[in-house]
């Protein structure tokens, strides 16, 4: 693992227009879009450049079983998935979690991993957001309102601050807000 100065861990997620990031079911096929998501439109943008920059992700059980159900996108880039759950371990670059969040990212991850991702699911999201653990917030809107589901924020949640540093329209129709904690 390289060794950090100072990480920063990123909530990265896609949520339909009126807030949803999976259906009632926790299906997610409404992401399903005949065009690339990130080829650029409105605006440039360095999307590229800013995946391979990530040193780790973090998932939910959920998310990883929906990223080995559409070929998982990581690649061979660490991965811990935090679960009570027991799951199938397919892939060396993937361990598995289940404890103190705070603990997880101050003891085991930000010592190690400069660009850390927490790229779902929900409650995970949240849990992070109420831990103070997220320091930026990469928000992707698909152009589609599902009416009912999964909410990315829930009601739980305290009022915070952050401060906008980028948008980027896609041809698509998807646009990614990117923020960063004031």
């Amino acid at each position: 693992m390289p060794e950090s100065t100072e990480s920063t861990v990123t909530l990265h997620v896609v949520a339909s227009l009126d807030g949803f990031i999976a259906r009632k079911d926790n299906s997610i096929s409404w992401l399903d879009s005949p065009d690339s998501v990130y080829e650029n439109g409105v605006t440039d943008d360095n999307s590229a450049e800013v995946l391979q920059s990530i040193d780790c992700y973090v998932l939910g059980s959920r998310t990883y079983e929906h990223a080995l159900e559409l070929g998982w996108p990581y690649g061979d880039t660490p991965t811990v998935v935090v679960t009570s759950r027991k799951l199938p371990s397919t892939r060396k670059s993937v361990q598995f979690y289940s404890g103190d969040l705070t603990k997880l990212v101050k003891e085991t991850l930000t010592p190690h991993y400069r660009n850390i991702w927490l790229v779902g699911g929900a409650n995970l999201c949240q849990s992070f957001l109420k831990l103070g653990l997220a320091d930026e917030i990469r928000l992707m809107i698909a152009p589609v309102t599902l009416g009912t589901g999964l909410h990315l924020f829930g009601d739980s949640l305290a009022e915070q601050r952050w401060q906008l540093k980028n948008v980027v329209g896609y041809r698509n129709g998807f646009v990614e807000l990117a923020y960063r904690r004031q």
